[in-house]
């Protein structure tokens, strides 16, 4: 008898892993609390933009392999993959993640596995197993596990497989059934650990490279200061064998670099400190696009804003500072903004400016604003660029002139 897994959310994560898992022969069930996600669903769509997604999904269904529910059914394995947001006061927000919880309880039975994939502060498993021994104390041999993706926009399916995977349980058994479970798909290594090692390692991975952007916008913020091109200090600084600085932005965005290096600082306020200190090098980056953006509007131009999305080559608003940084231009300066994103149709709810095709907001006079740095915009001929004033956030038209 196939495997049945109940995967909880059924968002960027939680539904290329339910896909994934059906494609694989195992009895998937997905449930998600948004009636229009499940409906959506049903009729063999995808509600993200993600590779081949919609294939399998739509594949699954016709198989059986794949039902969609409001509540959790009774399977042999459970997967949450609830969103985990800050606050407005920038602490953890475990709602969903304990709702799951309980909304699964009154389905397991003896011998289950309970996976949690969210993103989550350090003790988060421990809570759930404390919340799902107050809901079902006769169950006594569960095992409780978290097993964090790894995974990128626009890769997610490939990464799931591909990629090595950290598993940490509760108890060595649970922590040898989730490797065990995961070695069922995952082609890379699955490292065994405990719950807490698996939580801080998944939160230092995603602080890692915060930090490091961190430091590429500082440097940026600081070449500015002097007049310098900081894409060729940094290219020339990279020539040391043991330098490798990363590129500067806008600022960092998506779901996981912009929201869980504050996990790690609110577990530990008193020991984290270049944590916050990153943060706040961010939050400065995206006050200096802005003010420099502002500035040309102040003096009569028209901005284009390229790009909404928080990296290239995908429509991923989630925590973009390019969207941040236009709409706020936008609130400004109203009627003098023009935003482009190739990868939406209308411009998002609460942004005041309209969103155009590309060719059709180039035609126009205007200064550039490079918030992203889509394949499309790197393919603008230089005719089109002539004579406008960049603002070039992400280092793509670097011959041109630039402020």
């Amino acid at each position: 008898m196939a495997l049945s897994i109940t995967v909880i959310g059924l968002g960027y994560v939680g539904l290329p892993t339910a896909a994934l898992l059906a494609s694989r022969g195992m009895r998937v069930h997905g449930v998600d609390s948004s009636a229009q996600v499940r409906q959506t669903l049903a009729s063999g769509r995808s509600h993200i933009a993600e590779a081949d997604v919609e294939a399998l999904v739509e594949r699954a269904l016709r198989d059986g392999l794949f039902t969609l529910h409001a509540e959790p059914p009774p399977a042999d394995v459970f997967i949450i993959a609830v969103p985990t947001p800050l606050a407005a006061d920038r602490t953890p927000v475990l709602d969903h993640v304990l709702d799951a919880a309980r909304a699964l309880a009154p389905a397991l039975k003896a011998g289950d596995l309970v996976l949690l994939e969210s993103t989550s502060p350090i003790g988060t498993t421990a809570r759930i197993a404390k919340l799902l021994a107050e809901l079902r104390p006769e169950l006594r041999d569960l095992a409780i596990a978290y097993g964090p993706e790894r995974v990128l926009p626009s890769r997610i399916l490939a990464e799931l497989v591909e990629n090595d995977r950290v598993a940490g349980g509760l108890t060595p058994e649970a922590t040898a059934r989730a490797v065990a479970f995961y070695r069922l798909f995952v082609r890379g290594a699955v490292l065994g650990t405990d719950a807490a090692t698996a939580e801080m390692v998944k939160l230092s991975e995603n602080a890692f490279r915060d930090v490091n952007i961190a430091f590429a916008n500082e440097l940026s913020l600081i070449a500015d200061r002097h007049g310098l091109d900081v894409w060729k200090v940094i290219g020339l600084a990279n020539r040391h064998p043991r330098v490798d600085i990363l590129k500067p932005g806008p600022g960092v965005g998506g779901h996981c670099i912009a929201v869980d290096p504050w996990f790690l600082a609110h577990g530990a306020p008193g020991a984290a400190r270049l944590i916050p200190a990153a943060r706040a090098v961010d939050a400065a980056k995206r006050a200096s696009v802005l003010e420099q953006a502002s500035a040309l509007c102040a003096a009569g131009e028209r901005v284009i804003c390229l790009g909404l999305a928080f990296k290239a080559d995908v429509e991923d608003l989630r925590e973009s500072p390019a969207l941040a940084i236009a709409s706020d231009l936008a609130q400004r300066h109203p009627g003098q903004v023009i935003l482009v994103e190739p990868h939406l149709h209308a411009a998002p709810a609460g942004v005041a400016a309209p969103l155009l095709p590309l060719e059709e907001a180039l035609a126009g006079p205007g200064a550039l604003l490079v918030l992203t740095d889509h394949s499309e915009f790197r393919r603008i001929p230089p005719a089109l660029l002539a004579g406008r004033r960049i603002i070039d956030t992400r280092g793509i038209f670097r011959t041109q002139e630039s402020v």
